[in-house]
């Protein structure tokens, strides 16, 4: 039942559209290119205010440019071809046989035995484990699957729980950390998450070019740093209250010894994983083409059988991923194309000129920082903000090798 209140909610993006279409077109824009920015607009207030989940946004917003003739078809649906839209689509696949084989589960269960005898010792055992499988989940999300159960587990196995107000400080305090460290280690790898190809794609269209090597080169420092601190700063913040865990790495060898020698499944996927990593790696350098490097993956995770079409037939959240990332980032494009990033740019570069750089960049950096408490995606952020701070830093002065990756990152 559609209430007053979801009526208005509703109501709110559709009227911000229009709005907008009817109003003055400013010196300087085309009407083609106006119309575009007020249903994109109308797209993104949907998914800042929730009103509609954002494949519902993005399949009218698409429908509305095209039955308008604002862009052609063909231009509205470029998204469905783009090479990082599709590495995105198929990484999210072929993430899938880490948590089928059971591999993923395994590497945490093994670091946790090692290194699991404290609380920060857990903690810093599960944000290196998320650091080491991130470059074959392009989602934190997804992620987050294969570590907060084993984090559940230990908690309890700990005698913390969840609705116990003394006992619920250990399993607060490793939530915490592995929630923090998901973000951290999105920046750690160019595959890490799915905004991070799509950025890398806007960044190159502004002339700084970056690749799976040279991303992790520039992002070591600062996210291993982060990975570093963390642990210690969530304990100052939220002390897990327990100052051993002796149980936790018993209980992880009972899990190891429980699961058995790794699997046929499991040496597959491992195999695969470090054949892509290496082809992303060493991709610019030998011509290889990093979204056919994720397809290769696929198929031989699909020929041996360590994923199925039944697989891939469950994975709905992949199909609707694929759908609104191809029309937003389409979108997007053609809202660039049409000198509209750039309109904007010289206007907001307008309001900061006479900063010297290096203060231009930290307001740019933090002011970018600010509005993602906007966002409820990090991919729509990027698809909305990334051209344009870009291009009013480097107007600014600022290095384009300084810019985009503090923007990306």
């Amino acid at each position: 039942m559609i209430t007053p209140r979801l009526f208005l909610k509703r109501a709110i993006p559709f009227a911000t559209g229009i709005g907008i279409w009817f109003l003055p077109i400013p010196a300087g824009l085309t009407a083609q290119s106006w119309h575009l920015f007020a249903v994109f607009v109308a797209a993104i207030v949907c998914v800042l205010i929730n009103s509609f989940p954002l494949l519902t946004a993005s399949v009218i917003a698409v429908a509305a440019v095209v039955l308008t003739q604002t862009i052609t078809p063909a231009q509205a649906f470029s998204g469905f071809a783009n090479a990082s839209v599709l590495l995105v689509v198929v990484a999210f696949i072929v993430a899938q046989g880490v948590v089928k084989s059971g591999l993923g589960r395994r590497i945490s269960l093994i670091i946790v035995s090692r290194f699991g005898g404290s609380p920060i010792g857990l903690a810093y055992s599960l944000v290196f484990t998320d650091a080491m499988i991130a470059p074959a989940f392009p989602s934190n999300t997804a992620r987050g699957g294969v570590l907060f159960p084993i984090v559940l587990s230990i908690a309890k196995g700990a005698g913390s729980e969840p609705d116990s107000p003394e006992g619920r400080r250990l399993g607060g305090y490793l939530m915490f950390c592995t929630m923090a460290g998901l973000a951290v280690s999105s920046a750690l790898w160019l595959t890490a998450t799915s905004a991070n190809p799509i950025g890398v794609q806007i960044a190159e269209k502004a002339g700084f070019q970056i690749n799976f090597f040279n991303w992790f080169i520039h992002s070591s420092v600062p996210t291993l740093s982060a990975i570093l601190v963390l642990p210690w700063l969530v304990s100052k913040l939220f002390p897990p209250g327990v100052g051993a865990t002796p149980e936790a790495p018993i209980a992880a060898r009972r899990d190891l010894s429980g699961m058995g020698n790794m699997s046929r499944d499991e040496w597959i996927t491992a195999a695969t994983f470090f054949g892509m990593v290496l082809g992303w790696v060493f991709g610019s350098s030998l011509n290889l083409n990093g979204t056919a490097i994720a397809f290769l993956g696929l198929g031989v995770l699909l020929a041996t059988g360590v994923l199925t079409l039944e697989d891939i037939y469950k994975q709905g959240d992949t199909l609707v991923t694929f759908i609104w990332l191809a029309i937003l980032f389409g979108l997007s494009a053609q809202l660039n194309e049409l000198g509209f990033m750039g309109f904007v740019g010289e206007r907001l570069s307008s309001h900061l000129s006479g900063m010297a750089w290096p203060l231009l960049y930290a307001a740019l950096i933090t002011l970018y920082v600010g509005l993602h408490y906007f966002f409820v995606s990090q991919t729509s952020q990027v698809l909305a903000l990334l051209a344009v701070f870009l291009d009013v830093g480097t107007r600014g002065g600022v290095p384009a090798a300084l810019m985009a990756p503090g923007l990306l990152f």
